[in-house]
């Protein structure tokens, strides 16, 4: 049975990154509480296996194939999902990825491939969505960051600062866009999602934080939902960290 306090029937959700990983968490989330989903990435068969399963639930879901860092494709999803359903309620700015390497290797190209997926494209989208929410009936927008904005974080730092940016970004848009829309950052820790079948044993076993483990990808769950729900109305502008007290 649904609470009451995370009924989303009759919303739309657009999640970003929505086909793995804690995206699709989140986007599971938000079906089995009653929302529409819109899930966009790269690779349109997976966004196609998360949305039919989605339908499977009873709820009406699409699948984009975007590149969410480049403003062309951004702008091209927003068209298809306001044409499709007509309006967005929830939108969650979740594709991003930082590869991991010394920063003096790091080239120009990979710089701005890193700022453009975590930080340019999000802006447009979150920016974009913001207006048409806030010309009709309100929204909740949540940008997905991560404790590599808050912490030291080694050889990910143009990934890190991107991500610091998204942060400031997140308390700007919901300040310029209230009182109608909402706009929260979710700021997640190391999580054993699909990309940690690379890691070390040692780091999927343990994390620098006060539960001294990664998290589970269920464990985002909560989060999203609180942020997503009408009853967190009072709630925009704020960072909520998931990260089990990263150090």
């Amino acid at each position: 049975m649904t609470s009451a306090y995370f009924d989303l029937t009759g919303k739309v959700a657009l999640v970003t990154g929505g086909s793995r990983g804690l995206g699709y968490q989140m986007a599971r989330a938000f079906a089995l509480h009653g929302a529409d989903i819109i899930v966009a990435s790269r690779k349109l068969d997976a966004c196609e296996a998360a949305a039919e399963e989605f339908r499977a639930m009873g709820r009406k879901a699409y699948a984009h194939s975007a590149h969410c860092g480049r403003w062309n494709d951004i702008d091209a999803l927003i068209e298809a999902a306001y044409a499709r359903f007509g309006r967005v309620d929830i939108l969650v700015n979740n594709a991003g990825s930082g590869p991991r390497m010394a920063s003096h290797e790091v080239t120009e190209a990979l710089f701005d491939s890193v700022l453009n997926l975590n930080f340019k494209g999000p802006f447009r989208l979150a920016s974009q969505v913001a207006k048409r929410m806030a010309d009709g009936d309100g929204g909740s927008i949540i940008n997905i960051s991560s404790s590599g904005s808050l912490v030291p974080l080694p050889h990910v730092v143009a990934y890190g600062s991107a991500k610091a940016a998204l942060n400031a970004m997140s308390l700007s848009l919901a300040h310029e866009y209230a009182p109608k829309v909402r706009v929260n950052t979710i700021c997640p820790g190391p999580f054993l999602t699909d990309i940690s079948k690379a890691w070390p044993e040692e780091m999927r076993q343990s994390a620098n934080n006060a539960m001294r483990r990664p998290g589970y990808p269920e464990e985002i769950i909560t989060a999203a939902l609180y942020l997503a729900s009408p009853h967190s109305s009072f709630t925009t502008g704020s960072l909520l960290r998931v990260d089990g007290s990263a150090a």
